[in-house]
């Protein structure tokens, strides 16, 4: 799963899903664990962590690195922005900033070329953020991968924490697969065909079980 710093996006521009509740009735009448496990977390809710762009770019940013690591690399990213675009990135900010200016936050020179592929499908308009919300998943997801550096696991994190789609089942995710593991089978080895055939009970709320299951490997608050 995707972990932000919760300094990441201000309170204010989160959002928290309508379906929640419903979603939680629904799994909790048709799943033996769900019964058991959404009670435990309370009135915790999924959130949606904010800007598009900036979601994105700090995932680039994030690869293969220690959440410190890329807390770091971003703060000093964020620095390198003047006036008000430093709260949130904008494409065009990126698109100005010297390859030697981004390596030098700390910027890998493949990260430093991701970023700029991100701000030009964004800048071009190759990704159709003002239609995504009459768009479905799969078509989103196709946008998203067109981008270097973004694969398809970064795309349905994407949706869940950003679009906060209902229906996700990220197959390739760790953390879904061990929850799944523990909480199914006792910790026994779990397919692919396996947990999706698991997944296909959750619907049409795939995503919010799959948010509880992280959360019962991680009580802490699962951020995008």
């Amino acid at each position: 799963m995707v972990a932000a710093p919760a300094d990441a996006v201000p309170e204010s521009a989160r959002d928290v899903p309508a379906y929640w509740d419903d979603a939680c009735r629904h799994l909790v009448k048709r799943d033996r664990v769900m019964k058991k496990l959404i009670p435990k977390f309370g009135d915790a809710r999924l959130q949606s962590n904010g800007d598009a762009f900036t979601t994105l770019a700090r995932s680039i940013v994030g690869q293969q690195v220690s959440t410190k690591s890329a807390q770091g690399v971003w703060r000093k990213l964020v620095a390198a922005v003047d006036g008000p675009d430093a709260e949130l990135l904008q494409p065009a900010v990126v698109l100005r900033l010297a390859p030697e200016t981004l390596k030098g936050v700390g910027l890998s020179a493949r990260k430093v070329e991701y970023l700029g592929d991100l701000a030009r499908h964004f800048s071009d308009g190759a990704v159709h953020v003002g239609q995504w919300h009459g768009m479905d998943d799969e078509a989103i997801i196709e946008e998203l991968v067109a981008i270097r550096g973004i694969g398809r696991w970064t795309a349905e994190m994407f949706l869940i924490f950003h679009l906060l789609r209902p229906n996700v089942l990220p197959l390739d995710d760790p953390g879904l697969i061990r929850g799944i593991s523990e909480n199914y089978f006792s910790g026994e080895p779990v397919s692919r065909a396996e947990a999706r055939e698991l997944g296909d009970g959750w619907a049409p709320y795939r995503s919010v079980a799959t948010w509880y299951l992280w959360r019962s490997l991680d009580p802490m608050t699962v951020e995008g």
